[in-house]
């Protein structure tokens, strides 16, 4: 991911700033479709895409109401030890973020 767009990310969190994260932790486990909405068995197989984990990212969060809930979450208890997919986004997209994201809140990366 480019610079550019994972700053975009980042700024767009910052309304969660100051959310406390076991709200963030009870919004996203009450609203997340991938807690209550998502049957996996009506999702089709992966294709060969160059980039499985963002089209499995994409597709898993599609129309869910919590994404940036979700990713700020994220963010902020895994940081760069992250696994799977939150925040519509797989590991490897956050773990970029992370320290984008970190700077803007003033600390260190």
């Amino acid at each position: 991911m480019i610079e550019y767009r994972l700053k975009e990310m980042a700024a767009r969190l910052d309304r969660y700033a100051h959310v406390p994260n076991d709200v963030l932790t009870n919004l996203v486990t009450r609203d997340g479709l991938c807690f209550w909405a998502f049957d996996r068995n009506d999702m089709p197989p992966l294709t060969g895409h160059d980039q499985p984990d963002r089209e499995l990212a994409a597709r898993l969060c599609s129309g869910c109401p919590v994404i940036d809930e979700c990713l700020e979450l994220d963010l902020r208890t895994a940081g760069p030890d992250t696994l799977g997919v939150w925040g519509a986004l797989p590991d490897t997209d956050r773990r970029a973020l992370h320290p984008v994201w970190t700077r803007r809140r003033g600390g260190g990366a």
